[in-house]
């Protein structure tokens, strides 16, 4: 097995020429639509820009490139949706989203069925199969759910007509448009979600460059149907993010009073250490070396009465690499909560 370190190959001007397989032959009624829709793409600050980077830095064809957004859709419910992600919900909610039987039931089975792969990359990179297991669960539903928009139309729709973030997504179209060459791939194929997150582990383009890994060495990095590929990948990103094999995760801790509340920070960096959090009043429900660093949680759980309660946990140096994947102490938790679920049903699972 090969984990790979992608690298960004420059490889001389003359073999640098996209190849686009899309028909094009099309119906009157969709031509007219992409006409509108390019009218939008080309119309935008950015566009011509762009275009001219990839040709210049990249040695991509122009004409071949503006022959390919021609067939790129600019799509509404995208820049409606990511006004509205997940993680803005409370935690009590957010969790029951990720936290269901189906959900851990299909965790172990997927288990069952790549226990050989998760094993060989659990050795190897000593990054916890439930861990693994838990995030392809939450991204995909163990590869349900990997989204319906084609990737390039995604990524096209947030760079140009989504100014919050157009520089972030010009970037990953950028680099989209790259690994569709490295790989071989068709930009007009590929699918993912509405933010352009791809195959069973949603990565987005940068990240499927730098981390996406070959596992059965057929020089090929496919994270959309093998899943020896997607399990090496996810376990890379972790590699790459300085997992510490062997240590915890998160721990849950008690407070008497309410001083623990200065230290709440949007930070997700461990920053308190073990001294810290008893001067705060509060008690770690494990032991721990000395000169451990966490990071103090707060989740809010389903309200009795007027208030609403609030669960507190330490993240360790772990949880934070967790949040790397995606920056949200939600998401972290319910990948933390949902592999250890996975883990302790695994035994008993027929």
């Amino acid at each position: 097995m090969k984990i790979i370190k992608a690298k960004g190959a420059r490889l001389k001007a003359q073999n640098y020429r996209l190849v686009f397989w899309f028909k094009r032959s099309i119906s009157c009624v969709l031509c007219f639509a992409l006409v509108s829709c390019t009218s939008t793409i080309k119309d935008a600050e950015s566009y011509n820009p762009f275009i001219s980077k990839m040709v210049t830095t990249h040695q991509f064809d122009e004409s071949e490139l503006n022959e390919l957004f021609q067939a790129v859709e600019i799509k509404d419910d995208i820049l409606k949706k990511i006004s509205s992600p997940a993680e803005s919900l409370p935690w009590y909610k957010y969790r029951k989203i990720f936290i269901t039987e189906a959900r851990i039931n299909n965790g172990v089975k997927f288990w069952q069925e790549n226990e050989s792969a998760l094993t060989a990359v659990e050795q190897l990179t000593g990054i916890p199969a439930e861990i693994i297991i838990a995030i392809i669960g939450v991204e995909t539903s163990y590869g349900q759910k990997t989204g319906n928009y084609r990737v390039i139309d995604a990524l096209s729709t947030l760079a140009f007509a989504y100014p919050p973030r157009s520089k972030f997504f010009l970037s990953e179209l950028e680099n989209f448009l790259l690994l569709c060459r490295e790989e071989h791939i068709n930009p007009l194929e590929p699918v993912g979600s509405y933010a352009g997150a791809m195959g069973m582990p949603q990565f987005m383009p940068s990240s499927f460059r730098a981390y996406a890994a070959d596992f059965d060495n057929d020089s090929h990095r496919d994270i959309w149907h093998n899943k020896g590929d997607v399990i090496a990948s996810v376990a890379n990103y972790f590699v790459k993010h300085q997992w510490q094999a062997g240590q915890a995760i998160a721990i849950p801790v008690e407070a008497t009073g309410e001083n623990y509340k200065t230290a709440l920070t949007k930070d997700l960096k461990p920053d308190l250490r073990l001294s810290e959090l008893e001067s705060l009043n509060l008690k770690i429900s494990r032991s721990l070396p000395l000169n451990t660093k966490v990071k103090l949680l707060a989740f809010e759980q389903e309200p009795f009465g007027q208030k609403p309660g609030e669960e507190l946990w330490a993240g360790l140096d772990n949880f934070y690499v967790i949040t790397r994947y995606n920056h949200s102490p939600l998401y972290a938790m319910a990948v933390y909560q949902l592999s250890q679920s996975i883990l302790n049903k695994k035994g008993t699972f027929p």
